[in-house]
């Protein structure tokens, strides 16, 4: 349950503390006192969206806590058993939110606050036309077996779909499919008909300069030799010499030792190098048909580069990526058959499980009429009729084979039609109070707040409302908006908004400021002796009913 909510700096709300009851709190007030704020700050706090027009003239932010019991999912969040959902909005719109004093987003906040609180208020009613809402009301009454087949259909829905959307796009994808296959076939064999190897252009570029030039390198060679070594090899004695000399000096002087040795070493690298240069020398020779070769194999490689890539590694890359593809492309007339055979095995699987789903619909629906048309009696509209119609659905969709229709009468002698076409604002916030009802024994949500779903409700209608809510607040939490003393007579706990120089305050109410509060909700006068005794009436009902539940 909701223990204790504090909002400061958020529209007519400077600074409020609020502690309610855990059966049903009632809010009053004059109009634009700030009862319906009261509620949109709770709603911030289970993560409603932000704005700036929220926060209070001259305020930072508006700032809201709100503390609950823990409920049995929430471990890493609670503490000592509670939880607290504290929402902040700045003036700029920027908003924060924190669980237990822990940074937290707004998604966060609305997951966690959905097993805590259930808001219902004019928006609500206005959802119960909605078909979906209908449906999704039927479906939860029918039970959990009937979820369970539901949450099946609607995998097995998916999963149709999805097949069938792989099929389509494939079939519509044949013809180019076609062109791409006879395109990526011929790359596929060009580039493997020329079969580039990694860096050959860079290895045939270098054979091709050394045999384009093969006389001058030759020419080069032979006046390097003869520079190295001659015909009398007079260079290599020379050296030779030289390192024999400064060897003998060595052995005079040891300090000679360290340019003997260069010389040895420069003797021997000199006569290595001779041998190299005409080793080079003998090695090299005109081939005109190899130089052919090499450039049409050049020029072979250039026109792969052109089309598929800079480099020898990129034209192999590529060959690697469309080879990939021609396969994929090849096999998708072999995936287009094993998709039709899917669709075909996946829609008799959803006739399957859709046929369950609308069997169990069928079953209940009749039940919750029942159970509706049972709570609006004592909603104060005897007579009321309520069916609960299933509407074939063509094509079927994620929720079935059919949409649900709720159909209303006020009265005997009227002809059920649509919710939506045949109910009043008054009707139609009872309806929602007997749906609510209908599923409060289904659902395990501790709050239910109703924001003014009295509209157009008055006298014994009102009553009725509030003896609903008073037996509701017997096993949970309700707390309620309300203009109706028919309503505020049933309260555990009576709160009064009053506004004074632009600010709400919220004072607790006594019996004798009960009295006071019913009447001028009753005659617009606190004071008037029939107000007083009217109100007093009403106090009396209330506490005669209560102690009948």
């Amino acid at each position: 349950m909701l223990h204790e909510l504090h909002i400061a700096g958020l529209g007519v709300i400077d600074d409020l503390d609020l502690a309610l009851h855990p059966g049903l709190n009632v809010l009053t007030g004059e109009t634009g006192a700030g009862k319906t704020m009261v509620t949109t700050g709770l709603t911030l706090a289970l993560g409603a969206r932000a704005a700036a027009s929220l926060v209070r003239d001259g305020a930072k932010a508006a700032r809201v806590q709100a503390r609950f019991d823990a409920p049995d999912d929430a471990d890493d969040w609670a503490e000592d058993g509670e939880v607290i959902l504290a929402r902040t909005v700045s003036a700029e719109g920027k908003s924060t939110a924190r669980i237990s004093g822990q940074l937290a987003t707004a998604t966060t906040l609305a997951s966690l606050g959905e097993h805590l609180v259930e808001v219902h208020g004019q928006h609500q009613a206005q959802r119960l036309l909605s078909p979906v809402t209908q449906t999704a009301f039927l479906d939860r009454f029918a039970g959990d077996e009937h979820l369970v087949a539901l949450a099946a259909y609607r995998e097995a829905f998916d999963a149709l779909r999805q097949a069938a959307d792989e099929h389509d796009r494939l079939r519509e994808a044949a013809r180019d499919r076609e062109r791409e296959l006879d395109l990526l076939a011929y790359q596929v064999r060009e580039i493997e008909g020329i079969g580039p190897q990694s860096g050959e252009s860079a290895a045939l570029a270098g054979e091709e300069t050394r045999l384009a030039h093969v006389e001058r390198l030759i020419e080069h060679t032979a006046t390097a030799g003869t520079a190295l070594a001659g015909d009398d090899d007079t260079a290599g004695d020379a050296v030779s010499a030289a390192a024999q000399a400064l060897a003998e000096a060595a052995e005079l002087d040891p300090a000679a030792g360290e340019v003997a040795a260069r010389a040895r070493g420069l003797a021997a690298e000199l006569a290595e190098l001779a041998r190299d240069v005409r080793d080079y020398r003998e090695a090299l020779a005109a081939d005109p048909q190899r130089l052919q070769q090499i450039r049409e194999r050049t020029a072979e490689l250039k026109g792969l580069q052109r089309k598929y890539g800079e480099t020898d590694e990129d034209v192999i890359a590529y060959l690697a990526e469309a080879s990939e593809r021609l396969s994929q492309l090849s096999g998708a007339d072999e995936r287009l058959a094993e998709l039709a055979a899917e669709v075909e095995r996946r829609q008799d699987e959803v006739e399957q499980r859709g046929a369950v789903v609308t069997t169990g619909r069928s079953r209940a629906s009749a039940d919750l009429a029942d159970a509706v048309g049972g709570e609006l009696e004592e909603l104060g509209m005897p007579g009321a009729v309520v069916q609960v119609a299933l509407e074939p659905q063509t094509p079927p969709g994620a929720a079935g084979f059919e949409r649900v229709e709720l159909r209303f009468a006020a009265g005997p002698g009227q002809s059920p039609a649509p919710l939506a076409k045949t109910a009043s604002g008054g009707e139609l916030s009872r309806t929602m109070l007997a749906c609510r009802s209908v599923l409060a024994d289904l659902d395990a949500i501790p709050t239910l707040v109703f924001d003014e779903v009295d509209a157009g409700i008055g006298g014994q209608a009102g009553l009725a409302v509030g003896r609903r809510l008073a037996r509701l607040a017997q096993d949970r939490q309700v707390l309620v908006v309300t203009h109706l003393p028919q309503i505020a007579c049933f309260a555990d706990r009576h709160l009064s908004v009053a506004k004074h120089e632009g600010v709400a305050t919220v004072a607790v109410l006594d019996d004798a400021e009960r009295i006071a509060e019913l009447s001028r909700m009753l005659a617009g006068m606190a004071e008037s002796a029939g107000a007083v005794s009217h109100a007093q009436e009403l106090l009396d009902e209330a506490m005669r009913v209560k102690a009948a539940v």
